[in-house]
């Protein structure tokens, strides 16, 4: 075990620096989001406002109103997905590394730490578009996650927290597959009430492509 130090963030380190990390799992999740708006919930939205426009004064036309409403909530969705998605940086936590960014704590990193009065928890260092606390999914960018950057076994970190400044330490860290929650079709969906036919996701044209070439 390496000799422990405390390191705290300094003022002048930039919490973005302009970088859209993101693992592979995070990536897909984003373009089937996309996809998903891009190819079927703005169509199946777009004929219900025309549907709604035939019928009459639009200005007191409920359905009118809201798919208008609903079609720029889309619009907006989708031009962000599409910057998050050209901006993004992948970072496959699996993929093979040397020296410090082995044993040191970096973007994609699993890390068991303890607070001062013992209490052990896993994190996993993801993008800000991976955030998911019930899976103890952290982004880089956190308070947290910049606290453990760089970090090794043994090493201790000062988190400064809302609630104050926790002394913590960092007891192992590792690379391994940090499993992302994938995009799923939300069932209200303008298009599920249509009954249309769902789109295969990327990974399950990619499974049904590779399938026919046994």
């Amino acid at each position: 075990m390496r000799k422990g130090f405390t390191r705290k963030p300094q003022g002048n380190e930039s919490a973005s620096q302009g970088k859209n990390y993101i693992t592979p799992g995070g990536l897909q999740r984003l373009k089937d989001e996309h996809r998903f708006l891009l190819t079927r919930e703005r169509p199946a939205v777009v004929e219900v406002v025309a549907w709604a426009a035939s019928n009459g004064d639009r200005s007191e036309n409920a359905d009118y109103q809201y798919g208008k409403r609903r079609l720029r909530q889309i619009d907006g969705r989708i031009r962000f997905l599409t910057k998050r998605i050209e901006a993004a940086e992948v970072v496959d936590p699996e993929a093979p590394r040397a020296g410090q960014r082995e044993t040191r704590v970096f973007f994609g990193a699993t890390v068991r730490y303890a607070n001062a009065a013992g209490a052990a928890r896993v994190v996993s260092i993801v993008g800000t578009d991976e955030i998911d606390l019930n899976r103890n999914h952290i982004s880089w960018m956190s308070p947290l996650g910049r606290a453990l950057m760089k970090s090794a076994a043994g090493d201790s970190v000062v988190l400064q927290a809302p609630g104050g400044t926790e002394h913590l330490t960092v007891q192992e860290v590792c690379y391994k597959c940090i499993p992302v929650e994938p995009f799923r079709e939300p069932p209200g969906s303008e298009a599920s009430t249509k009954g249309l036919p769902r789109r295969l996701s990327l990974d399950e044209e990619g499974a049904k492509r590779n399938g026919h070439k046994r």
